[in-house]
């Protein structure tokens, strides 16, 4: 007699993985390596396995089910602590380099785009760039700078503030022009909305509800059209002409510089909680560390003061 695993087989976790990551079958097909048809064949399988529904299909467009969000998210941080175990090997065999670790949309929209300041001054010390919303392990190496958000900076043996952001609505111009309503909080209530969904350990950060009641709409019904767990794609949906997005301003200012999208409102609401640079007790031992310290914390005053 078999006796049926407790957990289901680990290809198709992979593959439903990959798949509410990165929002298509196509996509995951092209990531994992293999055909659409073997995606949906793994999928069916774990469906079976869970006796549940995974996705929801309309028209060409997949998206996963209400029931299987929060069973993806816990999926997800098994796997990125099987990237990070993978990634610690990895370092040790590649020597010495400078690791900076940091939620997703930090490092895309943030950081990034600055990096070309501090580049001719590593010299031959490459840079090592982990986007990961799974902070470190207090037991495993603390060897590389973290960049993250809010009381979890504690868990580290040192931690700076970098600073507060804001946020307020955007959206593209050609979404603007046909809609000059979205200028105006009422004029919200009736255009799409982009929504984005940290998870629950962060239920404080500001979401469109919050947006209306701050201007007297308290419990006012508003259409949201998507919700994304990651603001960098949430961003590039409104980008994409999708509808406004609540954005906040260290992820946008580029987006509003380049004109890929536009401020609606010069209010803006509070983040609860500052953004911080983490790091370990040997992390200033490596190469260049204290100079990319030093550089970050001068950045970060100087976005403090663009305010």
């Amino acid at each position: 007699m078999t006796v049926k695993s407790y957990l289901p087989p680990m290809r198709a976790l992979q593959v439903f993985e990959a798949l509410g990551r990165l929002g298509s079958v196509a996509g995951a097909a092209q990531e994992l390596g293999v055909t659409p048809g073997a995606i949906s064949q793994q999928l069916k399988i774990l469906e079976e396995h869970l006796s549940m529904k995974l996705i929801n299909k309309d028209g060409r467009r997949t998206a996963l089910s209400d029931e299987a969000l929060a069973y993806h998210r816990l999926v997800s941080e098994g796997f990125d602590r099987l990237r990070m175990a993978h990634t610690v090997l990895q370092r040790a065999k590649m020597g010495a380099d400078l690791k900076v670790s940091g939620l997703p949309t930090l490092l895309l929209k943030w950081l990034n785009p600055l990096l070309h300041d501090i580049q001719p001054h590593l010299g031959d010390v490459p840079l090592r760039l982990e986007a990961t919303h799974l902070e470190p392990d207090p037991e495993m190496p603390v060897d590389m700078f973290r960049l993250t958000y809010g009381d979890v900076a504690q868990r580290f043996p040192h931690a700076r503030k970098l600073f507060t952001d804001i946020c307020f609505p955007a959206c593209s111009p050609a979404f603007l022009d046909q809609h000059p309503s979205a200028r105006t909080a009422e004029g919200l209530l009736d255009l799409p909305l982009i929504d984005i969904d940290w998870g629950p350990a962060y239920n404080s950060v500001p979401r469109w509800a919050d947006w209306f009641a701050a201007h007297g709409l308290v419990g006012a019904r508003f259409k949201t059209v998507a919700v994304h767990s990651l603001s960098s794609t949430a961003l590039e949906a409104a980008a994409g002409g999708q509808g406004v997005v609540l954005a906040q301003r260290a992820f946008v200012r580029f987006d509003l510089e380049l004109g890929r999208l536009v401020r609606l409102s010069d209010d803006s609401m509070p983040m609860p909680l500052p953004y911080y640079v983490c790091w370990g007790d040997t992390t200033l031992d490596q190469p260049k560390a204290r100079e990319f310290l030093n550089w970050l914390i001068a950045i970060s005053r100087k976005f403090k003061d663009e305010a």
